[in-house]
């Protein structure tokens, strides 16, 4: 078996709450995945310091700006004699795919900052385990192919399908939308094949979520493998 086909992985879990004098203004959670490659440690450290600088960079964030954020909104709650409702801010990773030398996930930033709901904001990465690098969606194609012409195709005739069985999921310039909107960043993969997905407000109303389209393999005319 190839030493790299598939990661271990331990999922861990971190909380922080912040105060402002003594009261709550504010709770963190963080899930992140740690991973274990067996006998290949090159790989796995430079995984696990891609998680780490996306943990760490959050975390500066929600310490620093969004901390700020909440104080300030306390601050002119307790001014104006109004509730203030505590922020959340919450990352969570979710592994999409480990096998056949490949790794990858996704990861979520919820934040509620005391409106009607909170926003979500999605990222994600994959990595070839045998050496440990981040795998950028052109290199799933032939040389040469205008793959986001071939995806943004696949992505639309799905929306129309999607669309006959729920009427109204999507804008109305959905497909407009879907062609301004596509960021090759915003992909992973699954057991199915590779997804391609669109943050709030892109190409839908809230109420709909983050939409996540999976174009099969066979249609790429690519498979993972060692």
């Amino acid at each position: 078996m190839n030493k790299s086909k598939k990661a271990e992985i331990r999922m861990q879990n971190f909380e922080e709450t912040f105060r402002y004098g003594n009261v709550d203004v504010m709770k963190l959670t963080i899930k992140y995945p740690v991973v274990k490659l067996q006998n290949n440690p090159d790989a796995q450290a430079m995984i696990n310091n891609q998680i780490a600088i996306e943990v760490n960079e959050y975390h500066r964030h929600v310490s620093d700006f969004l901390y700020n954020q909440a104080v300030n909104d306390y601050r002119e709650a307790q001014e104006n004699n109004y509730p203030f409702h505590g922020y959340e801010a919450y990352m969570e990773y979710v592994i999409t795919y480990n096998d056949n030398c490949f790794l990858s996930y996704y990861y979520d930033k919820y934040e509620y900052t005391g409106g009607a709901h909170g926003m979500t904001l999605r990222s994600s990465n994959t990595f070839e385990l045998c050496r440990g690098t981040m795998i950028p969606l052109y290199c799933f194609f032939k040389k040469g192919l205008n793959y986001k012409r071939k995806l943004i195709f696949e992505i639309i005739k799905q929306a129309d399908e999607r669309l006959k069985e729920e009427p109204g999921i999507f804008f109305d310039d959905y497909e407009t939308l879907i062609i301004k909107n596509f960021d090759e960043d915003n992909y992973f993969l699954s057991p199915d094949g590779l997804s391609i997905y669109y943050q709030h407000y892109d190409i839908a109303p809230y109420s709909t979520g983050i939409v996540v389209f999976t174009i099969p393999y066979k249609t790429i005319g690519w498979y993972p493998s060692c």
